[in-house]
């Protein structure tokens, strides 16, 4: 594809960007685009913050991945200690905490693997609200593994790679949030430099800077959430995996792989009325964020596009509308 091309197709896919905005849905969005060979193209629109001052948005803003965390930090960890034979996909996690439900040798929660985890194939709930237990970190942590969680079918599942990311703790000796979080990230931003997301009912304030998680605050940390980024260290880690230059062969190749319906190791892959919308290749990778963020990866077309919002500012309790600019961004990234 020409420069000219690329910049025509990225004007029709900021489009619908630019009309969330118009029309109030969402306060302001970054949309980004790589390919392979290297072309890149990142333009901004709207307001990073709204309430209770207005900033702009630009380029180079920083936002609250949420579970971009997930497949960004997480997942590629979780690999890679499996390819230095430091643990195996299909043991336990007990392999790696063998305190979890230590009190029951015969509960379910003891036989879940890092494979199951990784493609949100156990019977953990989708989610919990573990803050509102305390604020004791280490006591959360061990509520967690103790808990005598109800097994259900199987759903994504923060939980999941909660327990990952406990895994990596106690492997690591560190906390996550003393873990190098990769080239370009972090897990915490200037707030004057960051989108707000939501004006918080427990914490009392509006956070920029600051996770929106209300688990992964009250962990100091975790697998499923916390890591911020831009969108160019979002193209950059994107580009690595295209170009086979930021992960191991073996890696990439568990990231591709499909464990269900819907899912890979940690990633999503097409199905029908999925994120990146109906033109995607077959060959194609991606994740959502609570807070309005998204990465995806066509390694068949040799491109990846992240579409980053603050639609969740400054509440989480408005249709914004994000399934569908998704798609919408999505269907025109891959247009002809």
């Amino acid at each position: 594809m020409t420069d000219r091309d690329l910049s025509q197709l990225f004007d029709r896919a900021f489009a619908p960007l630019q009309a969330a905005v118009n029309e109030a849905r969402i306060p302001g969005g970054v949309l980004g685009l790589v390919e392979r060979g290297g072309a890149r193209l990142v333009r901004a629109v709207g307001s990073a913050q709204i309430v209770p001052d207005v900033r702009l948005m630009h380029e180079g803003t920083w936002f609250d991945l949420a579970s971009l965390t997930k497949v960004i930090f997480t997942t590629p960890r979780i690999l890679a200690l499996a390819e230095e034979g430091v643990i195996n996909l299909d043991a336990p996690l007990i392999s790696a905490l063998p305190d979890l439900r230590q009190y029951d040798e015969k509960a379910w929660e003891r036989k879940v693997t890092f494979r199951q985890c990784l493609g949100h194939q156990t019977p953990f709930p989708a989610v919990a609200p573990i803050y509102s237990y305390g604020r004791d970190a280490d006591l959360l942590r061990a509520f967690i593994l103790q808990r005598e969680w109800q097994a259900g079918l199987p759903v994504y599942s923060d939980i999941n790679f909660i327990l990952l990311g406990f895994a990596l703790e106690r492997l690591s000796g560190k906390t996550i949030r003393d873990m190098d979080p990769g080239p370009g990230f972090a897990f915490s931003a200037e707030p004057d430099q960051s989108a707000a997301t939501e004006d918080c009912t427990w914490r009392h304030r509006v956070l920029s800077g600051e996770v929106h998680d209300d688990n992964c605050s009250a962990l100091q940390g975790a697998g499923h959430a916390g890591l911020f980024g831009t969108a160019a260290s979002i193209l950059d880690f994107a580009q690595g995996l295209l170009t086979g230059t930021g992960a191991s062969p073996a890696l990439i190749a568990l990231m591709r792989t499909p464990l269900s319906a819907t899912r890979t190791h940690g990633w999503e892959h097409p199905y029908e009325n999925w994120s990146g919308g109906g033109l995607c290749s077959p060959g194609t990778i991606g994740h959502t964020g609570f807070t309005g963020t998204g990465l995806w990866i066509d390694f068949d077309k040799g491109k990846a596009w992240t579409l980053l919002t603050n639609r969740i500012h400054p509440t989480r309790h408005f249709n914004s509308g994000i399934a569908t600019l998704r798609q919408a961004v999505g269907d025109l990234v891959n247009g002809d």
